[in-house]
């Protein structure tokens, strides 16, 4: 259980609700305090779209975990529990079904001592009650349906949208680098020998090498032929240098967001009253 002390620091912390797994259910909401006891019993978690859903969760076997809230129950549990309003107070009808839904049938009765109902929990740890009445205090004070009695004086609010950014990774690139084979064909000129035979008449000049010899033999002459031929060697020469870089290109998203705001009017039936207020900013 949620101990008395800790309801100062929780109420308005939006702390993280947390399932027996360790999932997060959503932030935590409104406290509600038994009206007997004054111990907090109920509280609720905001859940959906924007956090506009809450749903009711007991808090006997809650405990703080750092800056969250932790409970014996799964997700689906939660989330599957009976709707109820989250108004300034619970009906005792209203807790019967919460707690037959999370099996703590006869619950109420243990932890109060009796079949008291449960009140929500201001900002100031006050648990209000459905059909408080204000007292007949001084002239120009007012008093809180859902706290104590206050000033002269209501105070309105309205939410403001924080828009900031984060940087979180995207996606990665690699460089990769592998042999592939491809054909490369050149025209080389080449040469060759072949054989040509030459026929010169007799002569003055060639007579006496003509009939050097026997007048009838048989000899053979030969030649050696040759030929040119493409000879290939490859060698490896670098190209080129190639690196990964990044570079930051500068877009516009646009967010939109709920959000709200206080109006107050004022209700009688006396003269017309005019109402003064200050440009809102």
């Amino acid at each position: 259980m949620i101990a008395r002390e800790h309801i100062d620091r929780l109420v308005g912390s939006n702390a993280n609700v947390v399932d027996s797994e360790g999932n997060k259910i959503g932030s935590l909401g409104q406290l509600y305090l038994d009206d007997q006891t004054d111990i907090p019993n109920w509280a609720t978690v905001k859940t959906g779209l924007f956090g506009m859903s809450e749903t009711f969760f007991p808090l006997n076997d809650a405990m703080t975990d750092g800056d969250d809230v932790r409970v014996p129950y799964s997700k689906d549990q939660i989330k599957d529990a009976p709707r109820v309003d989250p108004d300034d107070h619970l009906s005792e009808a209203d807790e019967d079904r919460l707690y037959q839904h999370y099996g703590l049938a006869g619950a109420r009765s243990a932890s109060t001592g009796d079949t008291g109902t449960a009140g929500y929990a201001d900002t100031d740890g006050m648990a209000g009650t459905e059909g408080y009445e204000a007292t007949s205090g001084t002239a120009g004070t007012g008093h809180d349906t859902s706290g104590p009695t206050t000033d002269d004086a209501m105070t309105r609010s309205v939410e403001q949208l924080h828009v900031g950014r984060e940087t979180r990774e995207t996606g990665r690139a690699r460089l990769r680098k592998y042999v592939v084979t491809e054909n490369v064909t050149q025209t080389v000129p080449v040469s060759h020998e072949e054989v040509v035979v030459e026929r010169e008449p007799i002569t003055g000049a060639n007579r006496g090498a003509a009939v050097s010899g026997s007048e009838l033999s048989e000899e053979e002459h030969e030649v050696i032929l040759h030929e040119e031929r493409p000879v290939v060697e490859k060698e490896t020469v670098p190209v080129e240098r190639v690196r990964l870089g990044t570079e930051t290109v500068t877009d516009e998203e646009t967010v939109s967001e709920q959000v709200r705001k206080e109006q107050i009017e004022a209700d009688g039936t006396g003269r017309r009253s005019t109402d003064r207020r200050d440009r809102e900013l």
